[in-house]
C-alpha cells in the first residue's frame, strides 16, 4: 500500500530533516525550502492532503504560501509551524479556517503525527 504524502515547507534544512526522519515510516514526506518551491510541489503532487509550513521564510510568509496553496488545493488540511508565539496573522488564519492548527518549534513529532492521522480520517 502506498504511504500517504504530506508536504513540509521550511527554510531551515534541519527542521525538514527532523520531520522527515520522524514521520517517514508512516508517510512519504515531501519537502520544500520556501513557499515558491512548495507551490510547485503541490502542483506536481495532487495526492498531497496535509501541508505544514514554517511561518517566517524568504519570498513569502507561511500564511501567504497557504493562501496561494489553498487556491490550488482547497481540500487540503493546512498547518503553521513556528518558532514564535501566536500572532494576529496566525490567529486570523485560524479564525478564518485557513489553517487547522499551529505548532510551536521545537515541534513534537507525536503531536504532529496524531494531527496528520486525524486529518487523513476526515479527508
Amino acid at each position: 500500500m502506498k504511504k500517504p504524502r504530506i508536504l513540509y515547507v521550511d527554510d531551515e534544512p534541519l527542521n525538514l530533516l527532523l520531520l522527515k526522519a520522524n514521520l517517514s515510516k508512516q508517510y512519504e514526506v515531501l519537502t520544500a525550502p520556501d513557499g515558491i518551491a512548495g507551490l510547485e510541489v503541490l502542483k506536481n503532487n495532487r495526492d498531497i492532503k496535509v501541508v505544514f509550513s514554517d511561518m517566517k521564510m524568504p519570498h513569502m510568509s507561511g500564511i501567504e504560501f497557504i493562501r496561494q496553496a489553498t487556491a490550488l488545493a482547497p481540500e487540503n488540511h493546512y498547518y503553521i509551524v513556528t518558532g514564535f508565539d501566536i500572532n494576529a496573522e496566525i490567529q486570523k488564519a485560524l479564525d478564518e479556517g485557513l489553517i487547522r492548527k499551529y505548532f510551536s518549534k521545537p515541534f513534537n513529532p507525536d503531536e504532529i503525527a496524531n494531527e496528520i492521522r486525524h486529518s487523513l480520517q476526515i479527508s
